[in-house]
């Protein structure tokens, strides 16, 4: 069923793709590093919203956000991040120790930038806020693969905030993502 996403009618607004790219490069060349902890801090800030909007989405097609079941769920949240123009979204799991989000047009990543790192950074913390309100719980989210980097889709990594700090320890040791979650299995 084909509809419209009434933006007016909720707390989002549409921001250019190219915006947002200027947003990241801008910060990255100001401040270096660090430029990574404000855009996941501002993509935090904005989970709340996002998920009320998806609230109302869902409402408008008579369904309830707290009757969804999570295979119901994918199917819906696929279909929201795309008509909002985040793009496609792909939920699974890996080994059953973390949920994958997998995008191959995610409207963060810049296919053009391979800066050598993952850097869709506003979408980790958007990502983990708003999923985070599904499970009723505080999520992390990490990325370990970007077409920022030159990697065919973007694949984001949500669990709690111990797994996802165990994964990122075990790669800041060299260990690929894969091979970490595995670990935990």
């Amino acid at each position: 069923m084909a509809t419209n996403f009434a933006l007016a009618s909720t707390p989002l607004v549409a921001l250019p793709r190219q915006s947002l790219a200027a947003l990241r490069s801008a910060l990255m060349r100001d401040l270096g590093g660090g430029y990574a902890t404000y855009l996941q801090e501002a993509g935090y800030a904005g989970g709340d919203a996002v998920f009320a909007s998806f609230r109302d989405w869902l409402a408008s097609r008579d369904g309830n956000a707290d009757a969804v079941g999570f295979a119901e769920f994918q199917g819906l949240a696929t279909e929201f991040f795309r008509e909002t123009g985040w793009g496609t979204l792909e939920v699974g799991s890996l080994n059953d120790v973390v949920i994958t989000l997998d995008s191959s047009d995610w409207a963060e990543a810049d296919p053009t930038l391979n800066i050598g790192f993952p850097a869709c950074y506003y979408s980790m913390g958007l990502l983990a806020d708003f999923f985070g309100r599904l499970a009723d719980a505080p999520l992390a989210c990490y990325e370990v693969e970007c077409r920022s980097n030159g990697g065919e889709r973007c694949r984001f990594l949500l669990g709690s905030a111990e797994v996802i700090g165990q994964i990122y320890q075990r790669m800041s040791e060299g260990v690929d993502y894969v091979t970490a979650v595995s670990e935990l299995a």
